[in-house]
């Protein structure tokens, strides 16, 4: 699992490529023995799709110089960070001397294979790039058919799924009567019921990326009986895949009577020996299914910081770990996704507040309802 993260924006503006480069001889600079870099996620700011595959491919090729045998996971997706940055850059690290770490390919995509005597862990990322960019449909389909081929090639399957990150193309457009989250939803479904048999989901994201297509990273974890994976509810919610028909958007597909809901659990707990690890799915301000605070982002990311705190509340979870109520966790990360420009400083004010020292990444983006204006993940360390 991850152990630690570090969020990197440019010193100085200029021109995109210039303030990637930046970025990326700071990751390189901040190479530190015994952390192993795992994956990294680059934000960027673009307006047209042609030159997003372009500019993906061309950050790929320096990633893999800078790094080698020893790439990590990457993705690249069209979500700007604040002015006057073109470019943000999230890394994750592990410091878990236990794994065997290692660095493989499917086709042109690098991901990262961690393995002991009692666990087999893959961080996958980048899924999609350049694929059926106009119809969702088709992107989702290539993508999880990706996903699916990766899974298969480590041995591993759907069930071994516990963190997934779904970026979608102009997330909240509808065409003849079908929104394209929905569509996405669908079609995760088709998925999960033929190569899914385990009870539950995964942690999930699932947010708008500008431009088009699909895009998914996600982690997948095989291990003993030492490892204990468990669903974690917010008692104020309703949990996302028992949303009534009334709050999906659009039609039915054709042959179908029911709209299929999103698919997640609020949390997901990975317990093991010594840490464990709290997935916080992307939260937003929904109270049981209903939004809360419309047209005010102020009150919505109060409403939402308060969720993500349900699921960590260590007098709901506490009697599982040792650990006082100081330390007994802590937030390694939060990424915030703000629907409008002009949101950033009133929710940056607010994390910072809420969350001091976190390192955190406050991106651009559409929520998966169009009067949701932020939506924020988390990942949670907690000493058992």
């Amino acid at each position: 699992m991850i152990g630690k993260y570090l969020v990197f924006e440019p010193e100085i503006s200029g021109t995109f490529g210039e303030e990637w480069i930046q970025c990326l001889k700071q990751i390189i600079y901040k190479q530190e023995t015994g952390f192993r870099l795992v994956k990294i996620n680059v934000f960027v700011d673009l307006h047209d799709y042609e030159t997003y595959v372009k500019v993906s491919r061309e950050i790929g090729k320096s990633i893999r110089n800078a790094f080698s045998k020893n790439c990590p996971a990457f993705n690249i997706t069209v979500h700007p960070p604040e002015k006057p940055w073109k470019v943000r850059v999230e890394a994750a690290y592990t410091d878990d001397e236990s794994l065997e770490i290692t660095s493989n390919k499917w086709n042109s995509l690098t991901y990262i294979v961690c393995t002991s005597d009692s666990v087999k862990e893959i961080w996958v990322a980048g899924l999609g790039l350049g694929l059926f960019e106009s119809d969702t449909r088709s992107a989702a389909e290539a993508t999880f058919n990706q996903m699916k081929a990766i899974l298969e090639k480590e041995g591993m399957s759907f069930n071994h799924v516990v963190r997934q990150w779904n970026y979608i193309g102009n997330i909240l457009e509808v065409k003849d009567n079908f929104q394209n989250y929905q569509i996405f939803n669908e079609v995760r479904s088709e998925f999960y019921h033929q190569y899914r048999t385990v009870h539950g989901y995964p942690a999930a994201t699932g947010i708008g990326m500008k431009l088009g297509g699909v895009n998914i990273d996600f982690c997948a974890v095989m291990a003993d009986q030492a490892l204990v994976v468990k669903p974690i509810e917010n008692p104020n919610q309703v949990n996302a895949y028992e949303y009534d028909q009334n709050v999906l958007k659009g039609m039915p597909l054709k042959g179908m009577t029911v709209k299929h809901p999103p698919q997640f659990e609020r949390a997901l707990l990975l317990t093991r020996k010594v840490k464990s690890t709290l997935f916080i799915s992307g939260t937003a301000s929904i109270t049981g299914q209903d939004t809360i605070g419309i047209d005010d982002v102020e009150k919505q990311t109060f409403v939402t910081i308060d969720n993500i705190n349900k699921l960590t509340d260590q007098k709901r979870m506490g009697q599982n770990f040792s650990g006082s109520d100081a330390d007994w966790g802590k937030f390694i990360l939060i990424r915030v996704y703000i629907k409008n420009p002009e949101d950033f400083t009133k929710v940056k004010a607010i994390c910072n507040e809420k969350f001091p020292e976190v390192p955190a990444t406050f991106i651009e983006s559409d929520i998966c309802r169009d009067n949701l204006l932020v939506e924020i993940e988390a990942e949670f360390l907690i000493n058992n």
